[in-house]
């Protein structure tokens, strides 16, 4: 466990004593007859632990660090009410970066220990980094019920479609064919699609964005802190050691225009370098339309709306990509945010109706309730 927000940074250095005062404006622990202390002005500094980085020169994960660490001032909440929680993974030293308090927990179990922490502290802002074979191969089960229980909870995943730390082997994400050190032959395993998982596990907030578009990146991620209930962001992130390049055939600034299609509520999905295709629906399928020809206008293209409570559209987004020789780009930005009750909110519901007609309990009398045994 890392504790990076509570008396002592990484690095072992005192925290300054507004972030006190920061935390109890919070928490709204005021003394009778007190006022409350000014509101303190985090900044992006105040998020760094002063531990070393450690990851390769050029690693994406550079770039999400930075933008986590640029958000997480305009939020308004103090450090020492935010838990960062990782599984293993290049991705999952994230909590040591962070001065906030962390859990480097065991390969795939993020999601449980954050549901722990949340169920219990309820006030906490929790986050789950991780990463797609953290998340997808031995943690599938954890990641998948964490969704669909819609915990208010940030998981943002690192997708590369390879396995970093360990060296290169192919991971749940990686394309069918691709030749790694586990797969001289070639991939044989069909990929999973990260979104398509979480919509199909009834996320509340699913969203997708590149490491290298930086302002883009950012705004997803202030989207899901601002989120009521689990949500869930993929984030294609570049390995230049053991898959380098692996999104470059949209991503590259040279192509992105017209290879990247970026959602915007509201409005419809028009993309292009001279912003002069779109997307419009053909019965039940969608396809590319070239505006001007035939007569067609941003009128006949699909309007995008994250607030739909039928997944379907979202879901239909998630599986439309990029490939060569195809005609359709690769969807980033938000794809579907709806409202829903929270997992912690209705457990606490559920523990004060059960006071209510009960009252409190009596733990030991509870234990020795109903059948019992005496072992010699």
């Amino acid at each position: 466990m890392t504790t990076n927000g509570n008396g002592t940074n990484g690095n072992g250095h005192k925290d300054n004593a507004e972030a006190a005062a920061s935390s109890e404006a919070y928490a709204g622990s005021m003394a009778a007859g007190e006022t409350a202390p000014p509101a303190v002005k985090l900044t992006r500094q105040d998020f760094i632990s002063g531990q070393e980085v450690r990851w390769c020169p050029g690693c994406g994960d550079y770039a999400i660090l930075n933008n986590v660490q640029k958000v997480m001032p305009e939020l308004g909440i103090p450090r020492e009410k935010m838990v960062f929680v990782s599984g293993i993974g290049c991705s999952s030293r994230f909590p040591y970066y962070m001065n906030t308090y962390g859990f480097h927990s065991i390969h795939g179990r993020a999601p449980a220990v954050a549901t722990g922490i949340k169920s219990s502290n309820p006030d906490l802002s929790v986050w789950v980094v991780t990463g797609d074979g953290d998340a997808l191969s031995i943690g599938g089960n954890h990641f998948m019920h964490a969704i669909r229980r819609n915990l208010d909870l940030n998981i943002i995943l690192f997708n590369n479609r390879i396995y970093g730390l360990t060296k290169g082997q192919y991971s749940p994400t990686s394309e069918l064919g691709k030749k790694t050190k586990s797969t001289p032959m070639g991939v044989i395993d069909y990929p999973l699609n990260p979104l398509s998982v979480a919509i199909a596990s009834e996320a509340t907030f699913v969203a997708r964005s590149i490491d290298i578009d930086v302002k883009h990146l950012g705004a997803m991620v202030d989207a899901a802190a601002k989120h009521k209930g689990v949500s869930f962001l993929e984030v294609y992130q570049n390995c230049n050691i053991f898959n380098d390049g692996a999104f470059e055939s949209f991503t590259d600034r040279s192509v992105r225009q017209d290879r990247v299609l970026y959602l915007e509520h509201g409005k419809p999905m028009v993309f292009g370098k001279e912003r002069n295709r779109g997307i419009r629906m053909n019965g039940a399928h969608p396809e590319v339309v070239t505006l001007g020809e035939n007569g067609i206008t941003e009128n006949d293209l699909l309007v995008h709306d994250i607030h739909l409570a039928d997944p379907s559209v979202a879901f239909m987004l998630a599986r439309m990509e990029y490939r060569e020789g195809s005609e359709f780009p690769q969807p980033v930005g938000i794809f579907r945010a709806v409202e829903r009750a929270t997992y912690e909110d209705m457990m606490a519901d559920q523990i004060e109706a059960a006071i209510t007609k009960q009252g409190l309990g009596n733990l030991e009398k509870l234990i020795n309730s109903g059948d019992t045994w005496t072992v010699e």
